[in-house]
């Protein structure tokens, strides 16, 4: 892993991030997005904050188990009382990061290189990343016929679900250091890098249209199903085998104006967490009921287990593994000189921790206070 990237005081952006997230803008979050409606659990009870609604974005994958199983189960509701949930899922970062500049949403779920980019495309003013959420949960997955070794990649097609997401970054990342040269805004070179909706990555995938993916959980599992072989796991790649893959954020607006509720959620998701470990067999079948709400389908019960044994659920964001994602980007050709100072704001989320009788997490400097 590269050395920790310092924030940049420039902060200059390369032509194609402003593209990426131009392109996500152009299309509409709204055509990206589903409205998942509300959960399940009504609200009752007093407003909390005399809020009457908060907007949640979340992605339909198991990397995001903490906003599946709060919001399937109710752990979310129960903090915010009468505040009513509104619920919105993703296909990808960018997307929601746009919903969230856009004021569609006030707080999600999302992967880190999304958050660092819009983070740094608004000078340091739309986010806070409040919370972490997951590690792990991603690999790139190949057909063996058609690639046996890294080497193998060459000439070959490989899927990311959207450009700039957290996924591409690595992808670009790890082929940069396998000596490929790919132009990232494009995806052409000596392997085809092609961006597709996690969806539809495994039935092109059995079709044969795509050689390899690297993608999060469940995808990476469905195409392991359909006859794929892990040739990366990522967190092989990371000391400890630890990284951020999925953080909770906030819109500055809304944690600066609703901190009740945010300290709410963030209440609900450290429960939601705690469960989670807690009750593994169970957290199982409530994703699985979330992601059939969300998809109208369930997953075979072999490729829910293997990729919910693959993603670590916790509350501490690995702050210190966002430089070294930020890196990435810069190395992939995506990012120059992110603005990383002050992207975290784990005031309130260490309150909660306190309070619950846990210990408190790590800024790694590049807290708001």
């Amino acid at each position: 892993m590269p050395a920790p990237l310092a924030p940049g005081s420039t902060r200059r952006w390369l032509p194609l991030v402003a593209l990426s997230l131009l392109a996500a803008a152009g299309c509409g979050y709204g055509s990206q997005a589903k409205d998942a409606g509300r959960p399940a659990v009504v609200a009752t009870g007093a407003k909390t904050g005399g809020v009457d609604e908060v907007r949640i974005g979340y992605f339909p994958n198991i990397t995001h188990a903490t906003a599946l199983v709060g919001l399937q189960e109710g752990f979310f509701q129960k903090e915010l009382g009468g505040t009513k949930i509104r619920m919105q899922a993703f296909n990808a970062g960018p997307a929601e990061i746009e919903a969230l500049n856009g004021g569609a949403i006030d707080i999600g779920w999302i992967g880190p290189s999304p958050a660092i980019n819009g983070y740094t495309k608004s000078d340091g003013t739309n986010l806070r990343i409040i919370s972490g959420s997951a590690s792990g949960g991603v690999s790139l997955v190949v057909n063996p016929k058609k690639i046996g070794s890294p080497a193998g990649l060459k000439g070959r097609t490989i899927a990311s679900p959207q450009l700039g997401n957290t996924q591409d970054v690595a992808l670009l990342d790890y082929l940069g250091r396998q000596g490929f040269e790919v132009d990232a805004k494009s995806g052409r070179g000596d392997v085809k890098v092609q961006r597709v909706d996690n969806k539809e990555i495994p039935s092109l995938f059995e079709r044969g249209d795509l050689d390899g993916a690297w993608v999060p959980e469940p995808t990476a599992a469905r195409l392991v199903a359909a006859g794929g072989k892990v040739l990366v796991d990522e967190k092989k790649l990371w000391k400890d085998g630890q990284f951020v893959i999925t953080n909770m954020i906030a819109s500055q607006r809304f944690l600066k104006e609703h901190p009740g509720v945010v300290e709410a959620l963030l209440r609900g998701s450290v429960r939601t967490n705690a469960w989670i470990n807690a009750h593994p067999e169970q957290a199982k079948a409530s994703i699985d009921r979330k992601l059939k709400a969300d998809s109208g389908k369930e997953l075979p019960p072999k490729v829910l287990d293997m990729a919910f044994d693959h993603v670590e659920i916790l509350d501490d964001p690995l702050a210190a593994t966002l430089r070294e994602e930020a890196a990435h980007a810069v190395r992939a050709g995506l990012l120059q000189d992110p603005l990383l100072d002050r992207i975290y704001d784990l005031g309130p989320l260490n309150k909660v921790l306190r309070a619950a009788g846990l210990p408190a997490v790590d800024e790694a400097g590049l807290g708001a206070d």
